[in-house]
């Protein structure tokens, strides 16, 4: 099985599940640049710290962020969808929830990047915060349900030729070399 554990060596995408669960980090980690952020603006206005703070969220949602639900969407969840387990039918329900929760995401951080993208260029304004909780609390809810689902779900089923195409495909999306 593969580990799943926090704590070691940034993987690489040769073990494109520990990759997946990473980015869960990265993106808690953004989550918290946004807090900060928020409680920064109404004592300095969008001054250079605060672009550079919404400059750094924007570039990773959009990119690393983008990426990942990628991942996902076009690689993970089909290759679970086309496994012949006879837990087909709850495989079926979580990646359902998990596209759910996807696009309820994607909408949160549309609003969030239209905000962003003011402060990144220097124009003060306010951070709503149920923007802030809606966008924070859709990730954290998806998030824990990937950690204690998907992942080790896919760790038990996958086997090394179909986590080995998981990993090519991450690699191709990012432009990067697959490590032989």
């Amino acid at each position: 099985m593969i580990s799943l554990t926090p704590g070691k060596a940034a993987p690489s995408l040769d073990h494109p599940l520990e990759m997946l669960h990473a980015c869960h980090g990265k993106i808690q980690k953004q989550l918290d640049t946004l807090q900060k952020l928020a409680a920064h603006l109404p004592a300095h206005g969008a001054d250079q710290q605060a672009q550079q703070a919404a400059q750094g969220i924007l570039r990773y949602f959009d990119t690393a962020g983008q990426f990942h639900h990628q991942d996902e969407e076009e690689n993970l969840f089909p290759t679970l969808l086309t496994l012949d387990a006879p837990n087909k039918e709850e495989i079926e329900t979580l990646v359902d929830r998990l596209l759910a929760q996807h696009v309820v995401m994607f909408s949160a951080w549309s609003e969030m990047r239209a905000v962003l993208v003011k402060i990144a260029e220097g124009v003060n304004t306010p951070l709503p915060e149920a923007l802030i909780e809606r966008l924070s609390g859709s990730y954290t809810r998806h998030i824990a349900l990937e950690e204690a689902e998907l992942l080790p779900l896919s760790a038990h089923l996958l086997n090394p030729q179909q986590i080995m195409e998981l990993g090519k495909s991450m690699a191709e999306r990012r432009g990067a070399k697959f490590p032989c």
